[in-house]
């Protein structure tokens, strides 16, 4: 008798992996990861860790982009996701309504009261589509206005909100949109005084460089939208489920009420992709108004029971293992032990951050050796010694972090919400090593470095 045994291609072909990606996939992935040493193989992960052939340990400080707030392979999500495709159900049918997908969006909806309808799709990019859809068709407006360096997908529409020149080259006509300043409000009520606004979408705190919206500025940018009769989407999709040490990151300021909330990533448990938009109930019943627009927006896998089931699993973990108050501490905890490092080393400029979303900026230091250094570095390519930062991290002491945006000297720290003092420990201990080498004038650090500056000089 023949089948599939994926045990066993795993075991006969699973050493070919970067040879296949290279092959068949995005080719300069793993030229990329070749290059600067990530070309890891990892066997299996369990909770913030991988674990290569030799069971060597690897702290994960990146958890999959932010997917990963639970850890890996949690037993709750796991067990949940086990008892769904053990119990058959008859899923998709697309003519009736399965209890699963009702359930979740009651268990979401209880941490933003101020909502009343969830739309579930496949990824935070579909997430954002779906809002940018809604709010264009009942304002009847055309224009969203969103954040300089801000990031909300690369589809289509979310890439119209992109604040980033390089996702969007090339790939034009876009949709109408314009870029304002995180905190800049003189700008945004200018951009609504032209009438065709339908909304202003925003990230609470910007996954690139860490950048959070200034106190007060949510909440007079909704006052200002709703003034000009447009909507405020809150893109959720990696500070919400606690990332940042609330449930949601608006709700770190008191009176702020999105009419739209995009939500992904960890919502998943990591296993079955998931997103939900959130929104008011006129919005959704003005865009579903009539039985013939049942399915005006729709999504093929949306709110499949595999998803649903492990949103519903996370979501338990979450209130039972009390997560959001664990991101709290355990990132005030991160936060201030390295903020307690500025002092000591010239080339650290900042520690910002809220919960376990922190951003570790790097700048030019002082001392003559140093600036020449930093000095090559920033001419042949910014963001190069953050890059010099990460790779010793990984090599040297098995933590995975990464750069928080092209041409930035920030590290961006996304671990999953479950780790603890240890975790800390740990990550402050070779930062710390790490930077004491960047600071001794020579080492390794500094050779990495100058073959960085060669790469970059050649790619130009």
């Amino acid at each position: 008798m023949t089948g599939f045994d994926l045990t066993e291609l795993l075991a006969e072909r699973g050493g070919e992996r970067y040879d296949l990606h290279g092959r068949h996939l995005n080719h300069q992935l793993p030229r990329m990861l070749h290059t600067i040493g990530f070309d890891k193989v990892y066997e299996r992960a369990e909770g913030a860790y991988f674990y290569d052939a030799e069971g060597r340990d690897y702290l994960d400080m990146l958890a999959g982009f932010g997917v990963m707030g639970l850890g890996r392979h949690h037993p709750v999500v796991r067990r949940a996701l086990h008892d769904v495709l053990d119990a058959q159900l008859a899923d998709l049918t697309r003519f009736d309504c399965p209890p699963l997908p009702g359930l979740l969006a009651e268990k979401l909806l209880g941490h933003a009261p101020h909502l009343d309808r969830v739309f579930f799709g496949n990824s935070g990019a579909e997430a954002i589509e779906t809002a940018l859809k809604f709010a264009r068709y009942v304002t009847g407006r055309p224009r969203v206005v969103y954040c300089s360096h801000g990031f909300h997908g690369l589809t289509t529409g979310a890439l119209s909100v992109n604040g980033e020149d390089g996702f969007r080259d090339g790939f034009a006509p876009l949709l109408p949109d314009t870029a304002v300043e995180l905190g800049d409000l003189d700008a945004l009520e200018r951009e609504l005084g032209r009438g065709d606004v339908a909304a202003f979408v925003v990230e609470p705190i910007q996954g690139k460089g860490v950048t959070a919206a200034p106190p007060g500025f949510l909440r007079a940018a909704q006052e200002l939208l709703h003034r000009h009769k447009a909507l405020l989407i809150a893109d959720e999709v990696q500070t919400g489920l606690g990332r940042t040490g609330d449930f949601f990151a608006f709700q770190h300021e008191e009176g702020v009420e999105p009419d739209l909330v995009c939500v992904a990533k960890a919502l998943s448990g990591g296993y079955v992709p998931v997103s939900a938009t959130l929104g008011k109930d006129w919005i959704f019943k003005k865009v579903y108004s009539s039985m013939d627009r049942v399915l005006v927006h729709s999504a093929s896998f949306g709110a499949n029971a595999q998803a649903m089931a492990a949103g519903l699993a996370v979501l338990s973990v979450m209130e039972d293992e009390q997560v959001v108050a664990n991101a709290r501490h355990t990132g005030e905890l991160l936060r201030s032990r390295l903020a307690g490092l500025v002092d000591r080393y010239e080339l650290l400029h900042e520690v910002r951050g809220r919960g376990l979303m922190i951003g570790i900026e790097f700048g030019r230091p002082k001392s003559l050796g140093l600036r020449s250094r930093w000095t090559m570095l920033q001419a042949a390519r910014k963001g190069l010694f953050a890059q010099m930062v990460v790779v010793p991290l990984l090599q040297r002491h098995r933590i995975l972090t990464q750069v928080s945006g092209d041409h930035l000297e920030v590290i961006k720290l996304i671990p999953p919400l479950t780790i603890g003092e240890r975790e800390v420990d740990r990550f402050v201990e070779a930062f710390t090593a790490v930077m004491d080498d960047a600071h001794s004038g020579g080492g390794l650090m500094w050779d990495f470095g100058r073959t960085l500056v060669k790469q970059a000089v050649a790619n130009r």
